[in-house]
């Protein structure tokens, strides 16, 4: 019988590519993680890994293997769920992850409501980026997390995780005030969220590649290299047919709102990540779309816990959008 944890260790190793990015993920020494590799390859009778360089990568039955993995691990997830949803009442820890904006705006109505309705439940939240979200889920770190993507920089499927979606928002371009870029359209109000929250609005695509051009000759303020926000300003001046000038980086909306309104440079926000409008910032509406969804790991998503987290986080994110 092979092991499920060396088993949850090479399914690691197909992901994070090294093994001691898996021991680092994991706490682990990366002599103890070759270890139990070396064991799990014992037990399988067949070579699961090659070396190549001073690595090693998965062979034909390893990555076969991993396949397997993924389904046996998804199994255990919903055995989980089912002897949870049969103890009843939720208590015990549950990891929750978020991006800055969702920390803000979205979590504290969800955790109030979480608190009073389950107070058994000890709720813990981590401020993640979505591109460090797969790897947090699968290493237990967290068990549910708000993920994003945009329309032009669409997430890949994971065969770690399910999701359900939560909201779908505009991308605003900020401006310091006394820019005059071409034919420029101001956001329309917030209604309520599609699914459980959504914009209505927006400028076309000529204006806002209109706008996005106009911007050309502006510094940009962008978000850390390897975010998805980084990416999405990115690829929105490369379709408008420039490379981005970048003055600053900042990741926490608030911030990158201040810089523009200081005149530093332009920016792409969410709606969500627009508080309140400071002034001498303008804002305009782009037919690009952040939508963000509640991930867990695959297999989970009947655990009463997560259940309870996901019903209050559509609640939180239906209030907020109300209120905008």
């Amino acid at each position: 019988m092979l092991d499920v944890r060396r088993l949850h260790l090479l399914r690691e190793l197909s992901h994070l590519g090294t093994i001691a990015a898996v021991a680092e993920a994991h706490s682990y020494t990366a002599s103890a993680v070759s270890q139990q590799l070396a064991a799990l390859q014992r037990e399988a009778g067949v070579p699961l890994l090659e070396r190549t360089g001073r690595g090693v990568t998965l062979t034909a039955a390893g990555a076969a293997l991993v396949a397997h993995v993924e389904d046996a691990l998804s199994a255990l997830e919903a055995a989980d769920a089912t002897l949870a949803a049969a103890r009843g009442g939720l208590a015990g820890p549950l990891g929750i992850g978020a991006f800055p904006s969702a920390v803000r705006t979205l979590l504290p109505g969800a955790l109030v409501a979480l608190g009073r309705e389950h107070p058994a439940l000890v709720l813990r939240v981590t401020e993640l980026d979505p591109v460090d979200v797969p790897a947090a889920l699968r290493a237990r770190r967290v068990d549910v997390a708000l993920v994003h993507d945009y329309d032009l920089v669409p997430a890949a499927p994971d065969p770690t995780q399910e999701s359900v979606p939560l909201l779908d928002e505009e991308v605003l371009l900020a401006l310091p005030e006394a820019t005059e870029p071409a034919e420029a359209t101001e956001p329309a109000e917030a209604t309520e969220p599609a699914g459980a929250a959504g914009v209505a609005g927006g400028a076309d695509a000529s204006g806002a590649a209109d706008a996005v051009l106009a911007a050309a000759g502006a510094d940009w303020i962008v978000g850390s290299p390897g975010t998805l926000c980084h990416t999405l300003a990115v690829r929105a001046c490369l379709a408008a047919g420039y490379a981005p000038r970048v003055r600053h980086y900042a990741d926490d909306f608030t911030a990158v709102l201040a810089l523009v309104a200081a005149g530093q440079g332009v920016a792409l926000v969410p709606r969500f990540g627009v508080e309140h409008r400071p002034p001498r910032v303008r804002l305009i509406a782009l037919p690009i779309r952040r939508r963000t969804r509640i991930a867990y790991r695959r297999g989970a998503g009947t655990h009463p816990a997560i259940a309870a987290c996901v019903a209050a986080l559509r609640a939180s994110a239906a209030e907020v959008g109300a209120r905008r």
